[in-house]
């Protein structure tokens, strides 16, 4: 049980970061452009309109995922508990090669929101004229 107990912690680990940063992100996001903390791209770190964009659109993004990862690995893991440690630690294995797909995966997504929403000096596109 102890085992199992480790792995739990460990799959929750990267759902709950994402969870935590995600809301700091939207709500509290880095005041100034650094190469310390936050999210740290070319493209996001243009100027401070790119920047603030980016951790919003990472937020909201983190938020979400972050949720649906949460929910998955407890409904993985908790039918585990008990079971032989070699089955729980490659169930456990695999969920934190999913998590790790889906938090590297989610730079898609904000680099393709900013590249939409900024042209590539990090000015705002103007939005199209409607006919």
């Amino acid at each position: 049980m102890g085992f199992w107990l480790f792995m739990l912690a460990a799959v929750l680990l990267v759902p709950l970061v994402m969870l935590g940063f995600g809301t700091r992100f939207l709500h509290h996001p880095p005041k100034r452009i650094n190469c310390v903390y936050g999210y740290r791209t070319t493209r996001s770190m243009k100027n401070q309109d790119t920047w603030t964009f980016a951790h919003r659109t990472c937020g909201r993004l983190w938020r979400k995922l972050g949720l649906i990862l949460l929910l998955l690995s407890l409904a993985v893991m908790l039918p585990l508990a008990g079971r032989p440690e070699g089955l729980v630690g490659l169930w456990g294995i695999v969920l934190e090669g999913v998590q790790l797909a889906v938090l590297i995966g989610s730079l898609f997504p904000v680099e393709a929101a900013l590249k939409r929403t900024f042209d590539d000096s990090g000015l705002r596109k103007k939005p199209a004229p409607r006919e």
